[in-house]
């Protein structure tokens, strides 16, 4: 039986989730999937990175963690005070990257997807802005020495979306995108529509673990930005920037809007769009994050609630929908967990060092 070797760096909640999934179902991928995950790696903020070349045990390694103690004090392990650190000295099949990396830099995910890709180890993350800022570099690197490199959990969260449109569809030429990507967003602007203040339904939106303490990001587009440019840099095979990106938040959005775009059958959601234009023998995609004005009729005005979806048109099939759940650790866990098992089904164990 094949022997996958794992790293788990960013051992937060999808992480410990994502190590019980793995724990749980070892049998299953087993028999379904011809592989044994063997975690020889974890790291978090708090203990820096540690290592048992023999596997750590992942029964003893969710306890620690479940009752606050350190994962220095496991049996046997090595230690090493940062993540880039440890991974440099140790070795893998497969890089789990669940850290949740800044918006300015990336980092540290990004040197520790771009090290591990150089290295010959597949990366599977939800790490959002590495692959926000680097994603055409990361996956040519991939490319380049035949690894894999899957990033499903960084849009619409468990939902496979980008398997869909970048395996799904291989082959054909994406035109456009259009998308409704943050589950924060669209659930406060359904709760206008249903009566809610804006602030009422924001404060709903925390209560529900859907909205940090700061949720600039979510009302203000920059996680649908965020979202924006993986997708054009993992489909359209575009790199943006921020600057790239037109955008405008729902934080503006009143009730006043809501109630005039009623009245017109329609309904106000945060969309995404991409579009891929040609000029002067090159193409590029242009990009917006904005609050639109979307007739009923229109099959993104009825996606409500914490529910995300994607229509992308491509040559020659034209239009293809993907909709499901885009919010919560378990589901960003099982895009994790979906990458890791697709990932590992084709990883040939480096030899042993």
């Amino acid at each position: 039986m094949k022997e996958v070797r794992v790293w788990i760096v960013g051992f937060g909640t999808v992480g410990q989730w994502l190590l019980g999934a793995m724990h749980a179902q070892a049998p299953r991928l087993a028999d379904r999937y011809g592989f044994v995950p063997k975690v020889v790696g974890v790291a978090n903020a708090r203990d820096g990175f540690v290592y048992d070349a023999s596997g750590l045990d992942p029964q003893t390694v969710l306890e620690f963690a479940s009752a606050g103690r350190s994962l220095i004090q496991l049996d046997g392990v090595r230690h090493w005070r940062s993540s880039a650190q440890g991974l440099a000295a140790t070795d893998a099949d497969v890089l789990v990257e669940v850290t949740a990396s800044p918006a300015d830099s990336g980092e540290p995910g990004v040197t520790h997807m771009r090290d591990a890709l150089r290295r010959g180890i597949a990366v599977v993350t939800s790490n959002k802005w590495p692959v926000a800022l680097h994603g055409v570099e990361l996956t040519a690197l991939a490319r380049k020495k035949g690894v894999r490199f899957r990033a499903e959990s960084t849009v619409m969260s468990g939902t496979p979306v980008l398997s869909t449109l970048v395996d799904g569809l291989a082959g054909t030429t994406p035109i456009s995108l259009r998308g409704i990507l943050n589950a924060t967003a669209n659930f406060i602007l359904t709760r206008m529509e249903q009566g809610a203040s804006h602030e009422d339904a924001l404060a709903e939106a925390r209560d529900l673990g859907l909205a940090e303490r700061d949720p600039t990001a979510d009302v203000e587009g920059y996680d649908a930005m965020a979202k924006a440019m993986i997708l054009a840099g993992l489909v359209f095979e575009k790199q943006l920037r921020p600057e790239d990106v037109v955008r405008h938040g729902i934080s503006k959005v009143d009730r006043a809007q809501i109630d005039a775009a009623a009245s017109e059958g329609a309904r106000i959601k945060e969309l995404v769009t991409l579009e891929l234009s040609e000029a002067g023998g090159q193409s590029s995609v242009m990009a917006r994050v904005e609050p639109t004005l979307l007739p009923t009729e229109d099959r993104l005005a009825g996606v409500s609630g914490v529910v995300n979806a994607v229509v992308c048109r491509a040559e020659p099939v034209g239009e293809v929908t993907v909709t499901g759940p885009g919010a919560g650790p378990e589901l960003a866990g099982q895009g994790v967990f979906s990458d890791f098992i697709a990932v590992a089904r084709g990883v040939s164990p480096r030899a042993r060092g």
